[in-house]
């Protein structure tokens, strides 16, 4: 039997009337079988600003109100409300309880349950909303079978563990019914939520696809596909009917908002297609990531990651001398830090940070701790209010004349990093967040809009 596993974002399902929309593009497709949902639009915002410390009580009633709002508006487009009303009270009672207990306890696992309680209210509306379709469907707790460790705020799939519980508890569902489930949460092996930081329910979705070895993953959300840059920065932006594994991990990894980073990882594993596409307009199609596309073009896309951290490392131990670049690394790695890029002088190191590896909350990746433990053998600095700039697309290693052109549009900016060469995919600059869309605008013209 096909297999798809359809993931609907915030957005999508921000309302009775998104919901519905959804509802018909999972119907449309029989082979649609599991859904799996965000919160809806803006609920994980307001239970994030639930687990802040300097919450007052009259904040967290108005937090607690606007987020029942937002399910009762949902729950009284329906037939039959009562059929869910019940246990829609429940989820929002807990909410309430959690949010309490953090006054006394600020425990991660208890802010970890707290944040999943939006993709909870979501699954439990939007399994409603297919029944009343006429659809046979169930709303089923993900944290069965989405098995992780105990790293709460940024935790990591038990890969292992999630295909075996998926094939003894959700398969057989599958069968018979519409099984809709919770993106961005998991359990421990102790049975206690975790979550996979924000943005994991693409992430959650491409896991549950790889545990069943589903025929395809379909990321719906509110722009029809992925494009050649991001259309507010410049006009002339073009969708892209088909792209290759490497090439979508690439802009996810450098910052196109449209597919979470960790997406791609559990496709390529099984070689999983993925589609990316639009729920508020379907009917315009989207773009299919493949595991090999024909005739990939040199220049596939400029993509932006805002809000990065420059990390600079100096210390006269690295002249002539060896593990210096090991012992950073260990520290990083105890941290819980990955680097995205990095370079390196006789005497300097230089990485690049991004929250993206942030977790639930948004915490910070730079503790004092981890500032405190480098500064024992290294001077450090931190820079801030910069963005990454990625040229991304196929033999950008190895075709001559790239460079010129790229350095010649970057003439007239203050480039602080350049790296390339290590991936055939990419050409990234390193420059001011100020000047980001003025970068993206004048590549996207010189690169893009002057071809036929």
């Amino acid at each position: 039997m096909s297999l798809v596993v359809a993931k609907f974002g915030g957005t999508s399902v921000a309302d009775f009337g998104a919901m519905s929309r959804c509802a018909d593009i999972v119907l449309a497709n029989s082979a649609t079988r599991l859904v799996v949902v965000s919160a809806s639009s803006g609920v994980t915002n307001l239970l994030v600003e639930l687990t802040q410390a300097t919450v007052t009580d009259e904040t967290r009633l108005q937090l607690l109100k606007r987020i029942a709002q937002i399910q009762y508006a949902i729950i009284d487009k329906l037939a039959r409300p009562q059929d869910v009303a019940a246990p829609l009270d429940g989820l929002l009672s807990r909410i309430a309880s959690l949010s309490e207990s953090l006054i006394l306890n600020r425990s991660k696992a208890i802010m970890d349950e707290l944040l999943s309680m939006g993709e909870q209210c979501s699954s439990l509306l939007f399994a409603a909303v297919l029944r009343e379709r006429g659809a046979s469907s169930v709303s089923f707790d993900v944290r069965q079978v989405l098995r992780t460790d105990s790293h709460f705020g940024r935790a990591e799939p038990q890969i292992e563990d999630i295909a075996a519980l998926s094939r003894d508890f959700l398969k057989p569902l599958l069968a018979t019914q519409i099984v809709v489930t919770q993106g961005f949460i998991g359990a421990d092996a102790e049975g206690r939520t975790t979550t996979l930081g924000r943005g994991g329910s693409d992430y959650s979705a491409a896991l549950l696809a790889e545990a069943l070895c589903a025929d395809a993953v379909e990321i719906w959300t509110d722009v029809a596909g992925i494009y050649t840059t991001d259309p507010r920065l410049a006009p002339n932006a073009r969708p892209i009917a088909e792209i290759s594994f490497n090439e979508a991990a690439e802009m996810a990894t450098f910052g196109a908002k449209v597919l979470h980073p960790a997406t791609i990882l559990p496709a390529v594993r099984q070689q999983i297609q993925v589609f990316v596409g639009s729920s508020r307009e379907p009917e315009k199609g989207g773009t299919w990531i493949r595991h090999q596309v024909d005739n990939p073009p040199i220049y596939r896309a400029v993509a932006v990651r805002r809000d990065q951290t420059l990390l600079n490392l100096h210390s006269l131990q690295m002249l002539h001398a060896r593990g210096f670049l090991a012992e950073t690394f260990a520290t990083l790695a105890r941290h819980k830090i990955s680097v995205d890029l990095i370079t390196t002088s006789e005497v300097n190191v230089s990485l690049t940070l991004d929250k993206t590896g942030s977790d639930s909350t948004g915490a910070g990746l730079l503790s004092e701790a981890l500032l405190q433990e480098l500064s024992q053998h290294c001077r450090v600095r931190v820079e801030d209010g910069l963005a990454l700039v990625a040229i991304i697309g196929n033999r950008i290693a190895t075709t001559a004349g790239i460079c010129s052109r790229v350095f010649t549009v970057l003439e007239k900016h203050n480039v602080r990093m350049i790296c390339q060469g290590a991936s055939p995919h990419n050409l990234c600059v390193l420059v001011a967040e100020s000047e980001a869309a003025q970068v993206v605008k004048a590549l996207h013209e010189n690169l893009f809009e002057g071809q036929a």
